[in-house]
């Protein structure tokens, strides 16, 4: 059936002029979620379904902006990682796919040592945190936590992929854990665009203000 095409509208961004106070670099992170080859690139898994990466390609190069302005500012940078294999895939997971009518393989991602975990677009630096997970939230089986807290980060700036599964799971779980959440709605995607728009109404419903690039590199520019 063809994807339904429904108007969305979103909350209000946050003014520009309000951002600095809310971000301050020493105690915000930037997170990167899932910038991997499975995910975004046209050779990995979702390539192979014939996806379309155009909303993945700009959400990326607006990622890679927000990167070196993050570093500039001496903000940390964050990037969660899947990395699976066959003793990590849930029985709840198998079951799910059984029952959606798809074989075990399907659940088959990022699979460790595989090319399909690797990063893509853009990679870690030395002083910056790697988190390795299972599940779609950056939090669930993690040390994420307890290494924000150990750097005293209180706010987070949520980017990466998709906007729908693992961006949606992991700011959903920071605000549990009492951070303060951010998205930077143009450098996430998801692979249509009403999952994108759907999820940024759903987070900013409930648990993150919404944001943009250019407006979080205002924010971290000094005043």
């Amino acid at each position: 059936m063809p994807e339904q095409h429904v108007a969305f509208t979103l909350d209000p961004l946050v003014p520009v002029a309000s951002l600095p106070a809310m971000i301050r670099p020493e105690t915000t992170a930037l997170v990167l979620v899932d910038l991997q080859v499975d995910f975004i690139s046209p050779e990995g898994r979702m390539g192979q379904f014939g996806m379309d990466f155009t909303p993945i390609n700009a959400a990326l190069e607006n990622i890679k902006r927000l990167a070196t302005a993050a570093r500039k500012a001496g903000v940390l940078l964050v990037w969660p990682r899947v990395i699976t294999s066959p003793e990590t895939d849930m029985a709840a997971l198998k079951t799910l796919a059984q029952r959606k009518g798809r074989g075990e393989g399907s659940i088959a991602t990022c699979r460790r040592d595989s090319k399909g975990a690797d990063y893509y677009g853009l990679r870690p630096e030395p002083g910056d945190v790697e988190i390795e997970k299972t599940l779609f939230s950056s939090f669930h089986g993690t040390e994420l936590d307890d290494r924000l807290k150990a750097r005293g980060i209180e706010t987070l700036i949520m980017t990466g992929f998709t906007t729908d599964c693992c961006v949606d799971c992991t700011a959903r779980e920071a605000f549990h854990r009492n951070y303060n959440v951010f998205i930077a709605t143009d450098s996430c995607a998801a692979y249509t665009p009403a999952l994108h728009l759907g999820a940024l109404n759903g987070l900013a419903k409930n648990v993150a203000l919404l944001t943009d690039t250019q407006s979080v590199m205002a924010g971290w520019q000094p005043v």
